[in-house]
């Protein structure tokens, strides 16, 4: 199976199953899908808190509960994202599509308007590809990955108001309070960032079941078992199609 070097698009047959996400990406993946729902959970709550219990706080201390469980997974996704970061350098060449965004690649510029075309109904026969197609790769890059350092960032910006400037905090995270303008800039930034990568989550969950209904690709298995399976030949040529059927 001939694939394109920068955009994995499927060239020429026979096509067959792709190992494309290694345990460790798949682990990442769900790890970080915990910690991120439990982050928006506790963040909101933060952001808006429900109506305070009536009883004395240092019996319930249920807002308390809330901060460090928000601290504590704040600490774990950039934990996380580090170690993601890590085996992009070790991993296979799939695991660091993510980070990578081949611009000086034609093709992989026009599998984004070709992808998005498919995505909006506009186009019924789109292109296979191995890994991320063009819009999937990125999305995750300039929404997802980008978007979970800027909010790694100003989380450890407010973390670190609570000690003072002169702790360690301040003298390593100090910068993002003076960037901004100020503790509450940073807070609404924060808060911001939460939305922006929840709504890449929304369209990442509804390219990602489409394409498991409507693709030739598997999507949702591939990422529990790291194995890409091809549902049904993408290419015209009678030959290559007359190979995957196995005539």
């Amino acid at each position: 199976m001939k694939i394109s070097k920068w955009s994995y698009e499927i060239l020429e047959g026979p096509i067959e199953p792709v190992y494309v996400y290694e345990a460790p990406v798949r682990f990442w993946h769900w790890a970080q899908a915990v910690v991120f729902f439990l982050l928006c959970i506790t963040g909101f709550l933060i952001g808006w808190p429900p109506i305070p219990n009536y009883a004395d706080t240092w019996s319930t201390y249920f807002f308390g509960h809330i901060i460090l469980i928000h601290l504590v997974c704040g600490m774990l996704f950039a934990a996380l994202l580090a170690y993601r970061i890590y085996w992009a350098f070790v991993g296979n060449k799939y695991s660091r599509m993510i980070f990578i965004l081949p611009f000086w690649d034609i093709m992989w510029l026009k599998g984004i308007f070709g992808c998005a075309a498919y995505y909006l109904f506009l186009n019924k026969h789109p292109k296979e590809y191995v890994g991320h197609n063009p819009l999937a790769q990125t999305a995750m890059c300039l929404m997802y990955i980008l978007g979970s350092v800027l909010i790694i960032i100003t989380g450890f910006g407010l973390y670190a108001q609570q000690w003072g400037w002169d702790t360690g905090w301040m003298t390593y995270f100090g910068w993002v309070t003076e960037w901004l303008g100020g503790p509450q800039p940073v807070r609404t930034f924060h808060h911001l960032l939460m939305y922006y990568i929840l709504i890449f989550l929304c369209a990442h969950l509804y390219m990602s079941f489409r394409e498991d209904i409507m693709g030739g690709g598997t999507q949702v298995s591939t990422i529990i078992n790291g194995i890409r399976y091809f549902k049904e030949p993408q290419f015209p040529d009678a030959e290559i199609e007359r190979t995957y059927s196995g005539k």
